[in-house]
């Protein structure tokens, strides 16, 4: 079924620039061309272009129209079990239309192919173990679901390459031997088993597989699904099974571009790069873009799980919405109870959500437009070109609708095919679109394209007033301006040695050629040329006081005269009405401000040091300073100082400790510098007086505070009267009730006196009073 868009206005087809037939047809598929021999014989043939309405009326008949046509055929030949048609045929006018329904149905129950690709990285040791017993389990859970279950293995890590893995020899053989384990080297992706339905061999496999490791958290992970996907012969997918991709990790994958970082610039080709099953490209070729990946799992028929880790679930999710036919699951752990549900529930869901994927000739893909409406098998339509829910046995519907928007530029006819593909299916439906861009016009196929201008008589005439055509009867060369190879500036139609204009919804254009409008220059306040000019085959041709592509720059340079009368301030250039300062620490609206210059006198300390080591004569400074100092310098007895001259003040210190003042300024872009022949040096015998004075004064003050503070300390620990105190000594720090009842204690002195026996001598503290003072 096919359907055309409706009749526009009067002037939707007729146009003076029109003069063929193949251009009528372009304007839309509503329009039509009257190749009637005597049809309006004193018109241009831009007349013969018109709504049919219209033609008719002027008194051509139907049978004189060549208007657009829409045919669409369908091949019934070829049969199919889940999509149909499969081949369709559709012929297409510039601006015309045409629907097609694909059916797409489920059947009952498949076979199902799921290669389990895995992240073995070293920190998914956990997770690899609990796969282990997953073949045989997962094999039984999904008896109720697939008549014939086959599994496949591949394992991967990331790029073999710095900086995603350690390059030293010894952690290139083991990734691991910091831990003291032995791991297995790094790979992008490594083909392990076949697709088989020994469930003892695959988990056989599984107990044999070890760890590996790299430095950066990202994996190769997307890198391993193309190949996995692509490199059909090796993994052994079958042609009639569902397809189904199971990535496992814990961690996000590296995307297009992040390659970079090892050097790696050349794009994906999308091919398969598998040598001894090991993949050969992942050192060669970035990783594979979103897009790229989610074409190759299309053209393969691929259905996509992703089993990932609860943290990484954010990031897979947005993964997910790119990749149609996918599914993500979030586990805890990797064990095999919870996968085997999630691999259960995934193919359940992915089953029962049909969608379609409808691609044009990337050559093509400009001049076509493609819309998608589902009908849905509970009689639902959804605007996301996706039908859920659908049972086994159940047909969803898709309702395609292609455009054409224009011819090739060639103006030949074209061949386009477009690809309807339903997500995960083995099959599909080809849309052959062939573009009718030429007329036949009858039998005849004389489309009388040519302008009469009135006859034999009105040609005569032309030529009189010098309306001469060229040679191959083309166009007439008074319609084209000096240098220009086209008529009307290609805006408009020669008619009879004269423009006629097109007609334009942007705005009016005019002029002899066609030159002139008011819509193709830039515009400036919402005026094309701001008002200031008039726009001349696209370039706007101002008034005398405005110059640029807008006319909005002043010829004058009052905007920019500083209040000294000179530009910017003498610093800048005035471009466009206003001041592009020379040195770009200055700013302001005439280059007037420039806190940052004030701290450039440290980059004349070099020149000042010259003109001083050379000792201010000008003879030597063209031999010596001219690598160090500005063009301009000079010497002076006293600096002015004066503001309004705008020399900044500036002061350097010599080797003798002189202080050497300094001014420099910059007038014009060009910088100036006057050096002080007055030095202002410091007497080095008043220096040393001082140094020594000050030197007295510190010792006298030290002497003077220890006498003060030894003479108060004895004051403090003499009475009044110049004896020690007498009398009980209190404890007024101490809680008498913690002092012993009792305290005796025997103290020996034992001295020796040879040769006479030793002498002994005992003390003994007699008890006392738990009220009694202490006593000293």
């Amino acid at each position: 079924m096919y359907h055309t868009t409706t009749p526009c206005s009067e002037s939707a087809c007729w146009s003076p620039s029109v003069t063929s037939c193949a251009e009528c047809l372009r304007r839309g598929p509503q329009c039509a061309w009257c190749f009637k021999k005597d049809f309006l014989d004193t018109a241009g043939p831009s007349q013969r272009c018109d709504l049919p309405a219209t033609l008719l009326r002027r008194g051509c008949e139907r049978e004189f129209m060549e208007q657009s046509e829409v045919k669409v055929e369908v091949n019934a030949t070829v049969s199919s079990t889940q999509v149909s048609p499969q081949d369709i045929s559709i012929t297409l006018r510039p601006g015309s239309e045409a629907s097609v329904i694909v059916a797409v149905k489920q059947l009952e129950r498949y076979p199902v192919d799921l290669y389990c690709l895995v992240d073995v990285s070293a920190s998914m040791q956990e997770n690899l173990d609990h796969l282990k017993t997953m073949g045989v389990a997962l094999s039984f859970r999904m008896a109720a679901q697939s008549s014939d279950l086959w599994l496949g293995f591949g394992s991967f890590v990331d790029k073999p390459v710095s900086p995603y893995i350690n390059v030293h020899p010894s952690k290139l053989r083991n990734p691991c031997s910091d831990y003291e384990i032995s791991c297995r080297p790094a790979h992008g992706f490594h083909h392990v088993l076949s697709m088989t339905s020994n469930m003892s061999e695959f988990t056989r496999v599984i107990k044999r597989q070890r760890i590996s490791g790299n430095m950066d958290t990202p994996e190769g992970g997307l890198d391993a699904m193309l190949q996995a996907a692509v490199c059909q012969r090796s993994v052994g997918w079958r042609p009639d099974a569902k397809r189904l991709l199971l990535l496992m990790t814990d961690q996000p994958s590296h995307l297009a571009l992040d390659s970079r970082l090892a050097g790696i610039v050349t794009p994906h080709d999308g091919l398969c790069h598998l040598e001894n099953n090991v993949y050969t490209g992942s050192t060669e070729m970035d990783h594979p873009s979103v897009g790229l990946l989610s074409d190759k799992m299309l053209e393969n028929h691929m259905l996509s799980i992703f089993a990932v880790e609860k943290q990484q679930y954010q990031w897979y999710e947005e993964l997910v919405r790119l990749l149609p036919g996918s599914y993500l699951g979030k586990l805890g752990l990797f064990q095999a109870p919870n996968l085997i549900e999630l691999v259960v529930d995934a193919y359940k869901m992915l089953l029962s959500e049909v969608a379609v994927s409808v691609s044009v000739e990337d050559k093509a893909a400009s001049r076509y437009w493609v819309s998608v409406s589902p009908v849905c098998p509970d009689g639902s339509t959804v605007k996301d070109q996706r039908c859920s829910g659908v049972m086994p046995g159940q047909t969803a519907y898709f309702n395609i609708t292609i455009g054409m928007r224009s011819c090739p530029d060639s103006a030949e006819r074209e061949d386009v095919t477009v690809l309807v593909r339903p997500v995960g299916y083995n099959e599909s439906t080809v849309i052959k679109i062939h573009s009718k861009c030429a007329c036949s016009c009858g039998p005849t196929r004389r489309c009388y394209e040519e302008s009469q201008c009135g006859g034999s008589s009105g040609r005569e005439q032309g030529l009189d007033r010098g309306l001469v055509k060229d040679s191959d009867g083309g166009s007439n060369w008074n319609c084209r301006a000096d240098g220009s190879e086209v008529d009307c500036s290609g805006r408009g139609a020669c008619e009879c040695g004269r423009c006629v204009c097109d007609l334009s919804r942007l705005g009016s254009v005019r002029g002899k050629y066609c030159e002139i409008d008011d819509f193709s220059c830039p515009y400036r306040g919402g005026l094309p040329c701001g008002g200031r000019g008039v726009c001349v085959s696209g370039e706007c041709v101002c008034q005398d006081e405005w110059t640029g592509d807008s006319c909005g720059c002043p010829v004058s340079t009052a905007t920019c005269q500083s209040a000294d009368g000179l530009l910017c301030s003498g610093r800048g250039r005035c471009a466009c009405g206003r001041c592009v300062c020379d040195d770009p620490r200055r700013y302001g609206d005439f280059c007037e401000r420039c806190p940052a210059c004030q701290n450039s006198c440290q980059s004349f300390w070099n020149c000042v040091d010259c003109h001083l080591s050379h000792g201010l004569a000008q003879k030597d400074i063209a031999e010596h300073c001219n690598n160090t100092c500005a063009p301009l310098v000079g010497y002076v007895d006293v600096l002015s100082g004066r503001a309004e001259e705008m020399w900044i003040q500036c002061m350097y210190i010599s080797n003798d400790g002189c202080r050497h003042r300094f001014q420099t300024s910059t007038q014009a872009g060009q910088t100036q510098l006057q050096i002080s022949t007055r030095p202002e040096c410091a007497d080095n015998s008043r220096l040393l007086g001082t140094f020594l004075s000050v030197c007295a004064l510190t010792v006298l003050c030290g002497l003077v505070l220890v006498a003060v503070s030894r003479l108060l300390l004895q004051k403090r620990a003499l009475s009044p009267g110049g004896t020690a105190a007498e009398g009980p000594y209190h404890c007024p720090g101490k809680d008498l009730s913690f002092i012993p009842t009792t305290n005796e204690k025997t103290v020996t002195y034992r001295r020796d006196c040879l040769p006479d026996r030793p002498v002994e001598m005992h003390i003994q503290v007699a008890k006392m009073p738990l009220g009694d003072p202490w006593q000293c």
